[in-house]
């Protein structure tokens, strides 16, 4: 961010000459952070309502924890996914009190989110296979305010494990739904709700399944309405857009 371009507009705030509307529309189309290597958009969360987050995957411990140190000014929450023990431990040498949800592979530094919205987003995965992917999903849509209940191993191959839980089902605003496999639960599932169903299909299964190919063309070849399909594996924007959807029902 220009400091000097924020001055300026600090300054026409205070004398009137620019409105407080004014001023979060200019701010939300201020300039990035150049680090070289990454241009850092530090005018997200006025967007989005939630700040940029760190892709591990792929960038060096030296590039994230850098990154790490000029988002994490104590007051603001910076979220990792993707993140391996060992990119915690790196993470943690320059942000003390990160802290990693290991099954889902995040690491969240900065304050404790706190519920935005008493909406209740539910996680429903096919078999256990596909929990580390929900764990993403689930722990996402929690830093972005959301509560989260999760229904784990209730897959189409035993559906009577889902049937006895409709409970969660029928009180969420937002279900995720992660399958792999033939991926068909997301299909079940939309046809039993009335809410918005997001399905991520997983690399989970045998060959045929071509590492969660065949999952996501079963979901987007749903029959079910009102199911949207996120990539393979993408628990972060299915926890995401479920976060978003859940919280502009409040509005």
């Amino acid at each position: 961010m220009d400091k000097n371009k924020l001055r300026q507009l600090l300054e026409t705030v205070k004398t009137g000459d620019t409105s407080v509307d004014d001023a979060v529309e200019s701010l939300k189309r201020m300039p990035f952070d150049d680090l070289g290597f990454a241009k850092l958009d530090t005018h997200r969360e006025l967007r989005r309502g939630f700040p940029e987050v760190i892709f591990c995957m792929g960038k060096t411990l030296d590039q994230i924890k850098k990154i790490i140190t000029h988002f994490a000014d104590g007051e603001r929450r910076v979220m990792a996914t993707k993140a391996t023990p060992e990119i915690y431990e790196a993470i943690k040498s320059v942000a003390p009190g990160a802290k990693y949800f290991a099954e889902g592979e995040v690491v969240m530094v900065g304050p404790e989110p706190e519920n935005k919205t008493e909406r209740i987003i539910a996680v429903v995965t096919a078999g256990t296979s596909d929990i580390p992917v929900a764990e993403e999903a689930a722990i996402t849509a929690e830093l972005m305010g959301n509560p989260v209940n999760r229904l784990y191993d209730v897959g189409v191959a035993g559906v009577h494990r889902l049937l006895y839980n409709k409970d969660v089902l029928f009180e969420a605003s937002v279900i995720i739904v992660v399958a792999g496999m033939e991926g068909a639960l997301a299909s079940v599932v939309g046809g039993l709700v009335e809410c918005p169903v997001i399905a991520v299909p997983t690399s989970i299964g045998y060959g045929a399944s071509f590492n969660g190919l065949a999952a996501l063309l079963s979901m987007l070849n749903s029959c079910s309405p009102g199911v949207a399909v996120m990539n393979i594996d993408n628990g972060f924007g299915a926890g995401y857009f479920a976060a978003i959807t859940n919280l502009s029902s409040e509005k």
